[in-house]
């Protein structure tokens, strides 16, 4: 290590006998997580580099590199270039900024430290919030001579909106406005001005040099007017999240099921919140059943008690259902449970949020199908107004309710990072396109309650002598749909079995007659249609419909709201060309003069089915022979 045999921080000071003492101490030190972040040059990158280097995190040889890197680049007549011990993707050096999350570690003698150096451009925020979602502290960066940016109150705003508890203001690059006092106590009344307005009511501010490594490790001769601690001292001392959430309830997300052998069942897991003993009464939900911890397994042998932050393995003294997704909590102190909130939701993709949509929701170690309803409102970081918004793009910030398709168990973001933090992922790409954060339950949540039906859809369609399904054909305008739907209708009508049409036009005179043709209103469009065909279903009955419905999501969403084998996609494929060519109601042609806009296939997409379960190609079937093939299908699988 490059290590200076007088510096409490040197490890090769120690003699070999302290050497077992010295490792116990560090596995029993607490560890804090922190992000540095603020705006683009504000030097969180070196900062972190010199807290490597003031704490001799560096090997001989990574020394020996930095300091050959460092004269390759120029370092502004310094001998190292910190920024480069973080800066690893080729891009960052090249262009000398932070594109991805940097993990780093070091230690003190006094704790453990993962800091993530995070971007400061705009189009790197969703990378900023990624770093900052298991924080306990944000230090925000600011260019002395620059002082508050935009970047700097975007950054604050997420920190204070993803619960982070602890901020340092550290004030960078002192070494080049002269150590001006001045300078610094204007910077920090306006951020101070800024920090009340956005909820951060107290924060630590340090005049720094990363570079020249003022106030960093050690106190600055060049600032004699400040009389703070150094950031090593404050970030030595400050309290972190761990030691606070052990005061709260009792929160475990089972993560699996330890099955081993048949005389052990235990429940795996995180704690995420308070203190557990055996002999405790538990409450598991979402299911409300009551237990008591018979032990607490580790790879270590049973503990007498754990706490938030440690893994272990609970068995209850009851044979209880248990499964991952499940919340083990404090008997007399449970959680919430419901299925619609209200939260706010930072985006994180380049395509636009598209309200109703269903996206996987992952909360904990519960994942469940959420949709989201239009924004309430947008946030302005810079001013805090509260803007319209129809929908969220890149980056933006805002708050709606979102509803799921069961119970989840929750806390409120501001009391349980762990059961209020969720991620929203593409069901088609499986891309994380959003973070958020609950604020509490929907009212109609609680009381709205399913009622007990005694007659099933089972029955309903045995009194039919018939199997209640939905054929859904999709395909675009002019394929032919409604044609082969209202043939498909009168065929099963003269087999006595008992179908309804539901056909894209016709609903837009009633049930859907509010909704336009922008991708957020096809997807409501579709969700209603859905709605209904299940209900349907439900009576017992067969329902045809005819929808271009041109987005696989949204097809699935309906298939996933069905029974298990009802729903029978039905893909009418005819080429584009011959579609338009047939144009029976003029609107190909009013799509092109640039009349009617969002028309599927000319400006606005159409997604086909990959494995449809019926594929018509009507410029070779006639829809006379689709509708045989559909009802012969049909009458085959019931």
């Amino acid at each position: 290590m490059a290590a200076q045999q007088d510096s409490p921080y040197a490890p090769d000071a120690l003699i070999a006998a302290d050497i077992d003492a010295y490792l116990e101490a560090h596995r029993n030190k607490t560890l804090l997580r922190f992000i540095t972040c603020g705006s683009v040059d504000d030097g969180k990158s070196t900062l972190i580099g010199r807290l490597l280097y003031d704490s001799k995190q560096i090997f001989e040889d990574q020394l020996s590199a930095l300091e050959a890197d460092s004269k390759r680049v120029g370092t502004q007549g310094q001998a190292i270039d910190f920024a480069l011990l973080v800066d690893g993707l080729a891009a960052e050096r090249e262009q000398g900024i932070t594109i991805d999350v940097a993990y780093r570690f070091f230690a003190t003698p006094k704790r453990k430290f993962i800091v993530a150096d995070t971007p400061g451009h705009e189009q790197y925020t969703r990378n900023m919030v990624t770093g900052a979602s298991t924080a306990d502290l944000a230090v925000i960066l600011i260019d002395a001579r620059k002082g508050v940016l935009t970047q700097t109150r975007r950054h604050s705003y997420l920190a204070q909106l993803i619960g982070i508890r602890s901020v340092v203001l550290a004030v960078n690059k002192m070494d080049l406005v002269g150590y001006d006092r001045a300078v610094f106590d204007a910077i920090v009344a306006d951020y101070r001005a800024f920090a009340a307005g956005i909820g951060i009511a107290d924060f630590v501010a340090i005049p720094i040099s990363g570079l020249a490594g003022d106030n960093i490790a050690a106190r600055s001769a060049a600032t004699p007017w400040y009389d703070g601690p150094t950031l090593v001292d404050h970030l030595e001392t400050v309290p972190v999240d761990a030691e606070a959430d052990r005061a709260g309830p009792l929160r475990l997300p089972v993560q699996w099921v330890s099955r081993p052998n048949l005389d052990f069942r235990g429940f795996a897991g995180l704690i995420a919140g308070g203190t557990v003993k055996p002999g405790d009464a538990v409450r598991v939900l979402p299911s409300g059943r009551t237990s008591t911890v018979a032990r607490i397994v580790t790879l270590d042998g049973d503990l007498p008690e754990a706490g938030a932050g440690q893994s272990v393995t609970l068995t209850l003294a009851d044979e209880i259902d248990c499964s991952r997704g499940d919340v083990i909590a404090a008997a007399a102190a449970p959680p919430e449970v419901a299925d619609q909130f209200e939260a706010t939701i930072v985006w994180m993709a380049d395509d636009a949020l598209l309200p109703g949509r269903p996206y996987w929701l992952k909360l904990g170690t519960q994942t469940v199908t959420a949709t989201v309803q239009p924004p309430k409102y947008q946030i302005n970081v810079n001013t805090l107004e509260h803007l319209a918004a129809k929908t969220l793009e890149l980056n933006a910030i805002g708050v709606a309710n979102l509803s799921t398709d069961r119970p989840i168990v929750f806390a409120p973001y501001r009391d349980s990072r762990a059961l209020g933090g969720f991620i929203l992922i593409d069901k088609l790409t499986n891309a994380t396109v959003a973070a958020g954060m609950l604020h509490f339950a929907l009212r109609r949540s609680q009381n709205v309650h399913w009622q007990a039906i005694d007659v099933t859809r089972e029955r309903r369609a045995a009194l039919k002598n018939q199997k209640a399904s939905v054929l859904w054909l999709t395909g675009l305008s002019g394929a032919g749909k409604s044609t082969i739907a209202n043939l498909v209708d009168r065929k099963l009508t003269r087999m006595n079995r008992h179908a309804f049409l539901l056909d894209g036009d016709n609903v837009r005179h009633g049930l859907n007659r509010d909704l336009g043709f922008t991708d957020a209103d096809r997807i409501e469009n579709i969700r209603r249609v859905g709605e209904v065909a299940k209900l349907m279903t439900d009576a017992g009955l067969i329902v045809i419909t005819a929808f271009i419905s041109p987005f696989r999501a949204e097809r699935q969403m309906v298939r996933d709201m069905m029974a298990p084998g009802s729903f029978i996609e039905v893909h009418v494929d005819t080429p584009l060309a011959e579609a338009e060519k047939r144009d029976v109601k003029g609107l190909y042609a009013k799509a092109r003069s640039g009349q009617l806009k969002n028309f599927t296939g000319i400006d606005s997409p159409y997604e086909p089915p990959e494995a449809p379960d019926i594929r018509i190609d009507t410029t070779g079937m006639s829809a006379e022979a689709a509708a045989d093939l559909i009802v012969d299908y049909l009458l085959a699988h019931e």
